[in-house]
């Protein structure tokens, strides 16, 4: 197995990268990456990397990337989201509907964030048509920890504490209980963000595709199958 990574990395990078080789696996660091390598085709390989990385890569080694729905969100259950998430067209938001957390559907559209008022919105987003979709969420306030965790096949590879303080085995225990009802809703592999708040408890932040996720405390060791599982 051939792993393609940036030539250009930073420690995690580097802790997945040192787990493979010790694995007898491979390290390809790539800086122009665009550029086709005819030594890599028909090679067994994965992809870890940014949005724009990966995705070139795959189109140019004709692999697949598994994603989460980035739509699914929207339609969990409140006990795990704990707040009003919603997706629709930009034309359809109101001023009242604000301050708002904004993110697209389609990545990288616009930046996504907490938007005060629809005329900051507007301008953010100018050009863009009123049919596009968007996902907005309640804002909660504040958020006290959260954690990180990398799943492969509706288990938990490992979970890691990335912001503030809460107790971690509860955080297991909710994400244990939410995989028992979605994980047929997920891909193989997928990493899941979960958010704390003392009066909310643990909440489903957001998922992320294992091939672009940061570590985030995880251990490499421990995640290093997820992250080769996201190549197809």
């Amino acid at each position: 197995m051939i792993l393609l990574i940036p030539e250009k990395t930073d420690v995690e990078f580097e802790a997945v990268a040192n787990i493979l080789i010790a694995m007898g696996g491979k390290i390809k660091r790539l800086g122009r990456y665009w550029i086709k390598d005819t030594t890599l085709v028909n090679q067994p390989m994965a992809i870890y990397g940014n949005q724009t990385f990966a995705m070139v890569l795959a189109q140019i080694y004709n692999k697949t990337l598994l994603s989460p729905d980035d739509t699914l969100i929207a339609r969990l259950a409140p006990a795990w989201v704990k707040r009003v998430i919603t997706q629709a067209a930009i034309g359809t938001l109101q001023a009242a509907d604000f301050p708002l957390f904004i993110k697209p559907v389609i990545p990288k559209l616009f930046a996504a964030g907490i938007f005060p008022d629809l005329a900051y919105f507007r301008q953010s987003v100018g050009g863009l048509e009123e049919a596009e979709e968007v996902l907005t969420s309640e804002i909660v306030k504040p958020i006290q920890a959260e954690v990180r965790a990398f799943i492969l096949e509706g288990e938990i590879k490992d979970m890691a504490l990335y912001e503030g303080k809460a107790d971690l085995a509860d955080a297991r225990a909710f994400l244990s209980g939410f995989l028992t009802v979605y994980k047929d809703h997920l891909p193989t592999t997928v990493v899941v963000d979960l958010g704390f708040n003392e009066v909310l408890e643990w909440f489903v932040l957001e998922f992320n595709a294992s091939w672009g996720a940061g570590l985030n405390g995880c251990r490499a060791e421990k995640v290093i199958d997820c992250i080769l599982a996201a190549t197809i």
